[in-house]
């Protein structure tokens, strides 16, 4: 039965888009036939939004990608924009030069998004929306998680923390030309709103998902309520560092819970040290195997393998989906990143954290 979710439109930003000399980080691999399904005559082009918003799109989706498309045996390119639209455009366009049947975005906002996919698809290139849903776009295929159970699962999750109290609460939501981080914020509400014992004290949204602004950000509503917060959404690990470092430096790291998203080296640690709440784990291995499945069958010709569909209010239309879960991670189940393979033991139990992995049953 298929699955329909309501997206709503984030803002979005506007702006003409210039070519100018290609950029970011590049990897390229080649190959002939993905076996089993069809010949791969075609080749796959990824390009990954930036470096800044989250470590993962290198150290995690990027690996596991070329990993897949290796062992296929298809050609592809897996390229990085660096957080410039324009650069995303022109990489877009050199990959349409040098053959690509199959281009798969993480867009940086949904206009620029959209108008990458129309040059693509009056190419005849199939377009794939990776992570983040393009408004108005014209992606074939949609992978990402359920990102308003997302938002749930932090709520429900700060809440646990929390507990039956009375609770000032400062939202610090994600990029407010990411569509993920309003399905986030909607799901956060959905469940702390229910809670008649909690208030809103504060709520920013922080552009392009910058954890140096979120410092900044957070600090300053903060300061406005002088210091009277009893718990923070923070809408990813990286935000959360940011929100962590204030609280740290007015003395209420560890009293004031504050979650995360992404299951970082640095989440697990900060919730291993007690200074963050939870995180969520929206494995890399996961997704992108997701896509690496969905691009090699379409760059052979099949149809993609979808569970539903989502709605694009923007564009009118119900999108192909691939909605994979998330899981909710606190200092009871850290191992679950571990076992999922996104990482090593010996990448989060350095150092003091060691002693704290052992305590925690981290191998």
């Amino acid at each position: 039965m298929k699955r329909t979710r309501n997206l709503v439109l984030a803002t979005i930003m506007g702006g003409a888009l210039a070519l100018s000399a290609c950029g970011g980080s590049d990897s390229e691999g080649g190959g002939s036939d993905g076996g089993g399904g069809g010949k791969a005559d075609g080749k796959i082009g990824v390009i990954l939004p930036d470096t800044k918003s989250s470590v993962r799109w290198e150290s995690a989706d990027k690996p596991a990608l070329e990993k897949a498309f290796k062992a296929a045996g298809v050609q592809y390119t897996v390229q990085n924009a660096e957080g410039d639209a324009e650069k995303m455009q022109t990489i877009a366009d050199s990959m349409i030069t040098d053959g690509v049947t199959v281009l798969a975005i993480v867009n940086l906002d949904s206009d620029s998004g959209a108008a990458i996919e129309e040059k693509a698809k009056s190419q005849g290139v199939k377009t794939i929306d990776y992570d983040r849903l393009t408004l108005g776009g014209s992606a074939d295929v949609y992978i990402s998680y359920d990102n308003s159970k997302v938002g749930a699962l932090q709520g429900e999750g700060l809440e646990k923390c929390l507990g039956d109290k009375d609770a000032n609460i400062i939202y610090l939501n994600g990029s407010p030309t990411d569509n993920n981080a309003t399905l986030f914020k909607q799901g956060a509400h959905s469940v702390l709103d229910k809670n008649k014992k909690y208030k809103s004290v504060g709520e920013q949204a922080v552009p392009d998902w910058d954890n140096d602004q979120a410092v900044t950000i957070f600090e300053q509503l903060y300061t406005k309520v002088d210091g009277k917060v009893d718990g923070v959404y923070a809408a990813n690990d990286g935000l959360a560092g940011g929100v962590i470092s204030i609280l740290d430096k007015n003395g209420q790291a560890g009293k004031v819970p504050v979650t995360g998203q992404d299951a970082s080296i640095e989440g697990l640690q900060n919730i291993l040290a007690g200074t963050q709440c939870m995180t969520i784990q929206k494995s890399a291995n996961g997704q992108a195997k997701a896509l690496a499945e969905t691009a090699i069958a379409m760059v052979k010709g099949n149809k993609a393998e979808t569970t539903g569909t989502v709605k694009d209010d923007t564009g009118k239309r119900d999108v192909p989906a691939i909605l994979l879960d998330p899981v909710a991670i606190d200092k009871t189940n850290v191992q679950a990143v571990v076992d999922a393979g996104d990482l090593k033991a010996s990448d989060i139990c350095t150092g003091k954290y060691a002693k704290l992995c052992t305590d925690n049953g981290v191998k």
